[in-house]
């Protein structure tokens, strides 16, 4: 009973079933939305493989997403006993996104105006198209660039190069000076390449230090956010803080 009350407390990081329940509402909203627009997160990987189950049909696409999620939801309350699916837990994380991202905005346009004196302008098509890519983006780029690329590659390095185990997710034992520096490296890197990637392809944008900087600074904040209180924090964050610069 006491690991329950762990996992669900203000101060401690959800287990890995409560990270991925937390994240649900982000993800079954992008996916059912993202099927009415012409564009795409560029990280999705999911959305083209329904559509061609669905063979390309919008109702059963959007069918095939509902049944989905209700399959999600039974998995998490099963397997992780209903945690990440408690109404107190989903309100934290999502009032924890909203300040970590008025906190990042902050910080963003402080260090971007130091140095290029004024933030980067964007702009989107719609407030329907900017709610929608901003959740794809909290989930999808969180995922690879926060869990995948700098969770599993810190993991990896450290053991390399401090010899000390990284827990992926919920608690962290202390780490020694070693993996601490491996660590703040890593996450500059995995930031870097978050950033660059917004520049990739051919819906990329076309390269500007401001840019580039101020998502750097933006994916060493999530960075920070996901290591201190995990992916469910880290997807509401940014998803957040999208709408905020995309919509509103």
């Amino acid at each position: 009973m006491r690991a329950a009350t762990n996992q669900v407390g203000l101060a401690a990081k959800p287990g890995a079933w409560a990270e991925l329940a937390l994240t649900l509402p982000v993800f079954l909203t992008y996916q059912l939305g993202v099927v009415f627009l012409n564009v795409r997160n560029a990280t999705d990987v999911v959305t083209g493989q329904l559509l061609e189950l669905s063979r390309g049909d919008r109702l059963t696409y959007l069918e095939v997403t509902a049944v989905i999620g209700l399959a999600m939801v039974a998995i998490f309350a099963v397997l992780g006993r209903g945690e990440g699916l408690r109404a107190r837990k989903l309100l934290q994380t999502v009032a924890e996104g909203a300040a970590y991202a008025v906190a990042m905005g902050a910080a963003t346009s402080w260090v971007v105006g130091k140095m290029f004196a004024g933030p980067p302008a964007q702009g989107i098509d719609g407030p329907f198209t900017g709610v929608v890519m901003s959740l794809g983006a909290g989930f999808y780029e969180e995922l690879a660039f926060r869990a995948v690329l700098f969770g599993f590659g810190a993991k990896l390095l450290v053991w390399l190069f401090a010899r000390q185990h990284v827990g992926l997710v919920g608690r962290t034992p202390p780490l020694r000076a070693a993996a601490i520096l491996v660590m703040v490296v890593w996450a500059v890197v995995s930031a870097a390449a978050f950033s660059g990637m917004h520049y990739v392809g051919a819906l990329g944008d076309r390269f500007d230090m401001r840019s580039f900087v101020a998502r750097g600074v933006l994916g060493l904040a999530l960075t920070l956010v996901y290591a201190l209180r995990g992916f469910g924090a880290a997807v509401w964050t940014h998803a957040l803080y999208d709408m905020w610069v995309l919509v509103l």
